[in-house]
């Protein structure tokens, strides 16, 4: 053994080209894996893990088909207006009015039923844009005159509630045919799992790959933390932000048409409070209040989070109120978390780089 062999076995070094290669590529595998292993995203989808045990071994029928065909049937409006939400959210904004929006359609469905219109279809095409134009017009207050969107959303969150009481006032319109009712709960064939899944499966891959692979996402994510400096690279702000709202407000309206069929029900205080629901999911995916943070992946992965969670409570016999008391309480964590583990990381890189 010569010394510089044993000079390398001592300090648990290798030696030769080929184990210093593996070595560096072991390294950088590493690196790639760490911030993944790291992340917010990895955090939530273990959270959902441990949750999902905990609740198999702790609470009768959780781990059975028919507890997650109940949590599906529950994420499904959620997820379809998260999606869109995200993207508004990270270029700064936010949107209160969705589920003012999800009421408003679901009550418009109805009139047209009492109306005479029948052919879901056609109903269905008018109720999705009427959710584009009560989007337009959040967009437009927001970016044609310059109002904050928090400030805007608020009070079009009161008037669209207060529109789908005028438009069916105290009724509730639940005649519609069998076959689309029942339709749109059919599970997958061999599965418990509603069909309607994989239309938010598809649409959350087209806002993935909107957002993580077109020069459109970059955009977003430049809006979201400097919109100034974003305008002068010639991104279009205002027009952006204003078709973010428009998909908002078609997504909001296609949870609506979901939520009147799962129900077979028409009534205008449908998807109340669900725009609760939704913001914690956002954030708690690690979408940051401020703009130009965050991804889908984590977002789907709060979704489901929230939405077991929920269900597994229920199953426990856990009342309403707690129940929204650790919907807001996990809104708080989401806004909190984030930063602070962005504090502590920030903290432990300063320690390693003065330590000798």
């Amino acid at each position: 053994m010569n010394e510089s062999t044993a000079r390398g076995i001592r300090t648990g070094t290798r030696t030769g080209s080929g184990s210093g290669a593996a070595a560096d590529a072991g390294g950088g595998l590493l690196r790639r894996v760490r911030p993944v292993v790291g992340s917010w995203d990895a955090a939530l989808v273990v959270a959902l893990i441990l949750v999902v045990a905990a609740g198999a071994l702790t609470i009768e029928g959780v781990a059975s088909p028919r507890f997650w065909r109940f949590v599906t049937l529950e994420v499904i409006p959620i997820a379809l207006i998260a999606l869109p939400m995200t993207l508004v959210i990270i270029t700064g904004e936010i949107d209160l009015s969705v589920a003012s929006i999800l009421g408003l359609t679901c009550t418009v469905m109805g009139q047209l039923w009492l109306w005479g219109v029948t052919s879901l279809p056609v109903v269905i095409v008018l109720c999705l844009l009427l959710g584009a134009l009560l989007g337009a017009v959040n967009g437009l207050f927001v970016t044609g005159f310059g109002l904050p969107s928090l400030a805007v959303t608020i009070g079009t969150l009161a008037l669209y509630r207060g529109l789908a009481y005028v438009v069916l006032g105290d009724k509730a319109v639940a005649d519609y045919p069998p076959e689309w009712t029942m339709g749109a709960i059919a599970p997958i064939p061999g599965l418990t799992i509603p069909w309607m899944i994989l239309v938010v499966a598809a649409l959350a891959i087209v806002f993935a790959l909107v957002l993580h692979a077109t020069p459109i996402g970059r955009g977003l994510y430049a809006i979201g933390n400097n919109a100034e400096a974003a305008r002068f690279t010639g991104i279009g702000v205002a027009r952006t932000k204003f078709w973010l709202f428009v998909a908002t407000g078609a997504m909001s309206s296609l949870a609506g048409v979901f939520w009147t069929l799962r129900f077979a029900s028409a009534r205008a205080d449908n998807g109340m409070g669900l725009e609760l629901a939704v913001v914690a999911a956002v954030l708690l995916g690690g979408v940051s209040i401020f703009g130009g943070r965050g991804g889908l992946l984590g977002v789907i992965a709060a979704v489901i989070l929230l939405g077991t969670l929920r269900n597994a409570l229920q199953l426990a016999y856990v009342p309403a109120n707690t129940l929204t008391i650790i919907t807001g309480s996990l809104l708080i964590v989401s806004v909190v978390g984030p930063n602070v583990a962005g504090m502590v990381r920030e903290r432990l890189r300063r320690r390693r780089s003065v330590t000798p």
